[in-house]
């Protein structure tokens, strides 16, 4: 009998033992994991999270860092820190930190489309108390005293939906890699790069639509890779945003891994749906199936199951009569502030135009419209129904404190501006929450879509750059020379420069305009500007003038006939000054290695020869060097030769930081031990 029961037995128990396995393993929490490694698919029942602010676990499992309540943040952590770096043996050297991968799924849903501030950063940190981070700007996990301190030794990756200029944003829609300092190592406008047609899809962060996010850092390569899809959509095989930095002086052998978010004046919700983390090896997959759904913006997340159920008509019919109340009171006051008049405005009344025209040509502003996002606002292709004609409408950024300065300068700068050269003011659109700008739309879009851009359009040739640089020069000398007032434009750069119909140059985004007249003193203001287009005495003075055009012009030069940026980062993360670069080689009579390769060697030698040194000119650190506008058409023109610089021991970066005693770092991000000589400008033009 014991012969024959002692198999029915074992079999009973290894049957019980898989079936209790497989329940231990059924009702798991969701992110336990072993080592240095877990996962979270979904947050239900997860309750170890150490959680700060305003994050809390909801009954539908989503983790919401935020709840939408003004100038407030939200800290989530894996509960236990994970080892980075193996231990060092006693006196030895200190290894590196590992390689380390994670992918998280997150949404941020807007009180309104397209509304939203700020954003939300994967953070790895020494500790899980970030309660000095302050909240808004600062994303929550820094603040004014130690921003950009070495001993923070937290890195971070920010997905930012606020412009902040003081930490130098591209945009207000971006994703960064942050070492110790909100400034990012590097960053992108949010979207990806599509496997199967190798373009680029933007997206918009705060869309209300769940997306997923996976970073790798590489130990042997110290690379750092960013890579964004909407959730669904596999991992792309290029990244979104790459920084070469070593790791091992910033993370601390243990430490934590979590999340931060924070809102300003505009209320967002941020939620993450899944997590994922591992040291040494991939993050583990993320159960995409048994993730939770975000919530719709108009959900009501703290209504109460029990006044559903005990009044859901009376709260219908409290609900419609609140709604159609504050309809009627904001109809009110809209429909009284539509007819309201400033003074500044008397004089551009003719150029008005109703919000419901605006509205209706531009299909409700919808993303499909969507032309660009901007420093102060997005930009929508529209048609009038007035006179079926195309045009660009540009909506001010509300959350810029800003926003109004910038629209009135705008339309105070141009509105009566006319040359070719200067995309034309048509009218513009003021209610108490919106601001509209409407211009002639440009069918060719931004010069540095042509020159950078990762779609299909072609290379720019050479006659076209050249039509263009020379169509820019003659915008600026209007706006400086020509006009009844001295425009001071303060943002000359490729991304402001607009393409028509015929590939003609036209300088837009008058934003950060200045007007003079002629006989008055300039003025010192807040420097303003993009980073490698400021000339270098703005740190100084504060004086934004004619010839701190020019400066940004020269950048401008250099950029279009060589194709690269004004400030690079190269491939050991150093930062190169494009000045500095074309006179290197332009001074060794290497001119061709200069030109932009796209244009395999077909252009006017003796035309990109005189474009380059006229660059290196107008961008000269000393402005008594510079040329003014009306000399610079007449040296493009070949009505004046080009006069010949003096030699000088100095790199153009140089003499910007012997000029700049307090200190403009970001304009001088390259300085070299060595001397070289300038020489004669003339000697540029080898190469032949």
């Amino acid at each position: 009998m014991q012969k024959v029961l002692t198999p029915v037995c074992i079999f009973l128990c290894l049957q019980y033992s898989l079936c209790y396995g497989l329940h231990l393993a059924a009702v798991a929490p969701a992110g336990e994991g072993g080592g240095d490694q877990f996962a979270y698919s979904g947050f239900a029942g997860v309750k170890n999270l150490a959680l700060d602010g305003t994050a809390m676990v909801t009954q539908d499992g989503l983790l919401q860092l935020t709840n939408g309540k003004p100038q407030d943040k939200g800290h989530a952590f894996h509960p236990t820190p994970l080892r980075f770096r193996e231990s060092s043996p006693e006196g030895g050297e200190k290894k590196a930190v590992k390689s380390f991968s994670a992918s998280f799924v997150f949404g941020i849903v807007p009180p309104a489309p397209g509304i939203g501030g700020h954003g939300i950063a994967l953070v790895v940190a020494p500790t899980k108390d970030l309660s000095s981070g302050l909240a808004s700007t600062y994303m929550g996990f820094l603040n004014k005293s130690n921003n950009g301190d070495d001993n923070n030794h937290i890195f971070a990756v920010e997905l930012d939906t606020i412009q902040s200029p003081e930490f130098f944003d591209i945009d207000d829609n971006h994703v960064g890699i942050d070492i110790n300092s909100l400034v990012s190592s590097n960053a992108s406008g949010a979207g990806y790069h599509d496997d199967k047609t190798g373009g680029f899809k933007n997206l918009t962060l705060v869309s209300g639509r769940a997306m997923q996010v996976w970073m790798d850092y590489d130990d042997d390569a110290t690379q750092i890779d960013v890579t964004l899809a909407p959730m669904g959509i596999k991992k792309p095989v290029m990244p979104l945003v790459s920084a070469r930095f070593n790791l091992s002086s910033v993370i601390t052998d243990e430490a934590y891994v979590g999340f931060s978010a924070s809102i300003g004046t505009l209320t967002s919700q941020h939620y993450v749906l899944g997590w994922s983390f591992a040291v040494g090896t991939l993050a583990p997959a993320i159960d995409m199936a048994n993730l939770p759904k975000l919530p719709d913006r108009s959900t009501k997340s703290d209504q109460s199951n029990t006044m559903e159920i005990a009044l859901p008509i009376a709260s219908l019919v409290l609900v419609i009569a609140v709604a159609a109340g504050v309809f009627l009171l904001i109809r009110r006051r809209c429909h009284k502030y539509v007819e309201l008049r400033e003074d500044w405005e008397l004089e551009f009344g003719a150029h008005r135009l109703s919000y419901k025209d605006l509205h209706q040509a531009t299909e409700g502003f919808k993303n499909k419209n969507l032309l660009g996002i901007g420093g102060f606002g997005r930009v929508y292709k529209g048609v009038l129904p007035t006179s079926s004609s195309e045009v660009a409408v540009k909506r001010v950024a509300h959350e810029s404190m800003q926003g109004i300065k910038e629209f009135v300068a705008e339309v105070a700068s141009i509105g009566r501006l006319r040359h070719r050269n200067l995309v034309r003011l048509l009218g513009y659109c003021r209610l108490k929450d919106e601001l509209l700008l409407v211009y002639d739309y440009m069918p060719n879009g931004s010069l540095d879509a042509h020159l950078y851009g990762h779609d299909d359009r072609p290379t720019l040739n050479w006659a076209q750059r050249f039509q263009i640089i020379k169509g820019i020069a003659s915008g600026l000398l209007y706006l400086h020379e020509e006009w009844e007032q001295i425009v001071i434009h303060r943002d000359i750069k490729a991304s402001n420069v607009l393409l028509d119909n015929d590939m003609n140059g036209r300088i837009g985004d008058f934003g950060l305009a200045r007007l003079c007249n002629r006989d008055t003193e300039l003025q010192s203001t807040i420097v303003a500007g993009t980073i490698g287009y400021m000339a270098p005495e703005l740190a100084l003075t504060g004086k934004a003038s004619p010839i701190t055009d020019v400066f940004a012009f020269g950048a401008f030069l250099l950029e279009v006939t060589s194709g690269r940026r004004p400030i690079e980062q190269d491939v050991e993360g150093h930062q190169l000054v494009l000045t500095d670069w074309v006179f290197k080689h332009c001074s060794k009579g290497r001119i061709l290695a200069v030109i932009d390769p796209r244009l395999n060697g077909d252009f006017s030698i003796s035309e990109a020869s005189l474009v380059l040194k006229l660059g290196l000119l107008c961008s000269h650190p000393l402005s008594n060097l510079r040329p003014t506008m009306r000399q610079a058409v007449q040296y493009l023109n070949g009505d004046m030769p080009l006069p010949e610089m003096s030699p000088m021991h100095f790199t153009f970066s140089m003499l910007a930081l012997m000029q700049n005693q307090a200190g403009f770092d970001s304009y001088v991000m390259s300085s070299s031990s060595s001397t070289r000589s300038l020489g004669t400008i003339s000697n540029l033009s080898s190469g032949r």
